[in-house]
């Protein structure tokens, strides 16, 4: 803690501004993983619950009205909140066949839940793949910077080096601090995505596949 308070004093308004960054980019992304951990969580428990509840209902209505109590994440409900509402007379939508139409609306809605299942994943690459750059810049201009005050002085021994770059290279530790959880964040909610994804399309298909049999 004290080479951390050390380090912060004697640093200069590049190295105090990367140690900034570097907060910033931490505070960012576990506020991230906190909320994405809390959101695909609940919406994975009410993709599966709600999926179950609603084939098992005695019709379409019946259905939606079951996933307003269960689908909290709204991942479900869009799907079928989709398909239950008729096209305006007089469009294009409604000129095409039954088929095209169940397929756009599902399509269209589908691409709406997966996006808000994938919001976060981008700053969390960003982060994981930027901070460890970040803290080596901090930790060459540290080095630097110690150096020149060093030299100042007029003698070197290997005290006064070791603690100054010592100090420095926490900049480069700092940076993989805040890259791992990024990255072990990323690819733990992109499996959950890609789960979610997978269930959602699958009821799509099934649900579209149900009302074309409905209107033979």
């Amino acid at each position: 803690m004290n080479g951390l308070t050390h380090l912060w004093e004697q640093g200069d308004g590049v190295g105090k501004a990367v140690a900034a960054m570097l907060l910033i980019m931490s505070i960012s992304a576990w506020v991230v993983i906190f909320w994405k951990g809390w959101l695909l969580s609940r919406a994975r428990r009410d993709l599966v619950k709600g999926s179950q509840a609603f084939w098992e209902s005695a019709d379409l209505a019946a259905g939606r009205a079951v996933l307003q109590g269960i689908d909290r994440e709204a991942v479900l409900l869009p799907l079928v909140e989709s398909v239950s509402t008729p096209s305006g007379a007089g469009t294009l939508a409604a000129r095409s066949d039954r088929e095209a139409q169940l397929t756009r609306r599902l399509r269209d809605s589908l691409h709406d839940v997966l996006q808000r299942l994938q919001a976060g994943q981008v700053l969390l690459a960003s982060v994981g793949a930027v901070s460890p750059f970040v803290g080596l810049f901090g930790t060459v201009w540290g080095i630097y910077h110690a150096m020149m005050g060093i030299s100042t002085e007029g003698s070197v021994s290997l005290d006064k080096v070791a603690g100054p770059v010592g100090e420095a290279l926490i900049m480069t530790a700092a940076g993989l601090a805040v890259a791992i959880p990024a990255v072990l964040a990323y690819n733990i909610f992109g499996k959950f995505v890609s789960a979610c994804e997978a269930d959602l399309e699958g009821f799509a298909h099934d649900l579209r596949e149900t009302l074309l049999t409905e209107q033979e």
